[in-house]
């Protein structure tokens, strides 16, 4: 009865499969996880192994252009950006990285006779890059064979993934977290520790979020400061503390920064929770009356864009605003693709990085306005932006070249990837249009591929159990090789060549396999983030150029099988 069900309305196990995935995604084997992709492939799998239960192909490349599309508009921002001459130096770890996996990919074809798909799937685990799936089944669509042999390739693409995806993901996490820093011989921590005070350039964390509230408001009652100016006392507390409002015998007064201070006045102090605790001593008592002077805080997220905007560190952003113009204004977090940066003066931000700002209501704005643009989070998604995206995408993904008798495509993937660089960088740059919520994208992105991985393991679930049996235990220990040597390369490039101290080299070579769990487990063992400063920037490339190895991995397994 569950059969006939499920192979009646396969939708039904769509969702099966993505429950059951994504709850064995998150449990927990010695601090490693699957993630909920790869727990979709595997439920999809054997679910898939009761036969006759299918998506067809429209759900599947539907799926797979939405998510391709959406994880190059999230890249293209930071994939520019780090065309630069300081970030290509980190392009060195997806070189590595590309041209390894392909020179081991192809020594396994010879040596194991892997068939076009089994060869497809196991880079793409090995290189734990589950857009590659996506890329390759679709370049094997194009082969000039029978339409059963090409599902049995497709099929196959799908069970070496699983298999290669789990050795490679347990691989690069023990490697970056563990047994690098144990063979290298350097305390991870320690070294975080160093680096976050190198880049702090010896200043107080003065923008860092902590558990309570970074920016504070406070009124104080003027009894130590009179007969100083305005300036002296912002100038007593630190220079980043500023005077927002001023009470004189009750009533609002105009004041300047040589605004004479006389007792009984009462000023708004807008400023770091750690320069106002000063300010009894300063100023003189806080008092809770407030009549007339209640100030609301106002906190942005600001789109860095390239009109007013050039890459740069934080201290040097923060040099650039006029003295007048930047009073009252803290920042209070970086994003980059998601991922948080440390907020210190030396970390580098690009145009395409989000600046949560704190401040009173005109400054933000006057920050905003000079820096990028403020993201209107009551607007989630511009689905006509998107939409003509897509249809750029797919339109480009059917532009064939024959390269011998293959016929070399991008295929949907490809081109949908292009087109999302392209659409957001256009965003970056035009920041009014084609807005695409983060958490929007996100789930858009994750349903996407979830669906698209459960449409493979599913017609890939009949053929599993035979394709196992073919290669045993050479499929697992490929899928080892083509993670830990580009990985082992890289390390040492990373510390012998390039001298690069400890997180930002583990953060790299996080960044080149596009781990993301790789990236939590070293983040956790710096206790800081600064591993990353380079992860994010060798993701973003890496995520661009590794989906493209999908039809030539497919050219190369045809040219030597």
């Amino acid at each position: 009865m569950i059969k006939d069900l499920l192979q009646s309305t396969p939708e039904i196990a769509l969702f099966i499969c993505l429950a059951l995935g994504y709850a064995i995604g998150k449990i927990k084997v010695a601090g490693l996880s699957l993630g909920g992709i790869a727990g979709t492939l595997i439920v999809a799998i054997f679910v898939g192994m009761i036969g006759g239960i299918t998506l067809n192909d429209q759900v599947k490349n539907i799926a797979f252009a939405m998510f391709i599309f959406t994880l190059g508009y999230m890249s293209g921002p930071s994939f520019f950006a780090s065309l630069n001459k300081k970030s290509l130096r980190y392009g060195w770890f997806t070189l590595i990285e590309v041209v390894a996996v392909l020179t081991i990919t192809a020594i396994a074809i010879v040596v194991l006779k892997l068939d076009i798909g089994t060869a497809a799937g196991l880079m793409a685990g090995g290189a734990t890059e589950s857009a590659v799936v996506g890329t390759a089944t679709d370049a094997i669509a194009k082969l000039p064979l029978p339409a059963d042999q090409i599902s049995a390739l497709q099929a196959n693409v799908g069970t070496a993934y699983s298999i290669s995806y789990i050795c490679g993901l347990i691989t690069i996490v023990l490697l970056t977290s563990q047994f690098a820093p144990a063979i290298m011989k350097f305390n991870l921590k320690d070294e975080a520790d160093k680096l976050w005070k190198q880049i702090s350039k010896g200043q107080v964390d003065e923008d860092a979020a902590t558990a309570l509230p970074g920016v504070v408001g406070r009124v104080q009652q003027v009894a130590t400061a009179a007969g100083q100016t305005i300036a002296q006392v912002e100038s007593d507390l630190g220079g980043r503390a500023t005077v927002e409002r001023m009470r004189r015998d009750g009533q609002l007064v105009e004041y300047g920064p040589a605004t004479v201070l006389a007792e009984g006045d009462v000023l708004v102090l807008i400023g770091l929770r750690e320069d106002l605790t000063r300010a009894d001593a300063l100023v003189g008592p806080e008092v809770a009356e407030t009549d007339g002077l209640n100030l609301e805080l106002d906190v942005a997220e600001v789109l860095l864009t390239g009109t007013g905007f050039k890459s740069g560190t934080l201290g040097e952003l923060r040099d650039k605003i006029p003295a007048d113009q930047k009073r009252g204004v803290y920042v209070t977090g970086i994003t980059r693709m998601e991922q948080g940066l440390p907020v210190q003066p030396g970390t580098t931000v690009n145009a395409g990085d989000v600046v949560r700002i704190t401040g009173a209501k005109k400054d933000v704005s006057s920050f905003a306005d000079r820096f990028g643009v403020r993201l209107n989070t009551g607007v989630k998604a511009d689905f006509i932006f998107i939409a003509v995206g897509i249809i750029l995408g797919m339109l480009i993904g059917k532009i064939v070249v024959p390269l011998g008798d293959v016929p070399l495509s991008l295929g949907t993937g490809g081109g949908c990837l292009l087109s999302g660089l392209l659409f957001g960088y256009i965003r970056a740059k035009n920041p009014k249009i084609g807005q695409y919520d983060p958490a929007a994208a996100s789930v858009i992105k994750d349903l996407g591929l979830a669906t698209f991985i459960c449409a493979v393991g599913l017609s890939s679930g009949p053929a599993a159990v035979s394709l196992i049996e073919k290669y045993g235990f050479s499929l697992p220990i490929a899928g080892i090789l083509i993670t830990l040597i580009p990985a082992s390369i890289s390390l040492f490039v990373a510390f012998k060549i390039m001298k690069l101290p400890a997180p930002l080299a583990l953060g790299s070579v996080a960044g080149q396999q596009c781990s993301t769990p790789a990236i939590t487990a070293v983040q956790q063992q710096a206790g800081n983030t600064t591993p990353l400063m380079s992860y994010t920037i060798v993701y973003a490339l890496s995520n661009v150029v590794l989906p493209l190895l999908g039809p030539i991995v497919v050219a190369m397994a045809n040219a030597l099988g």
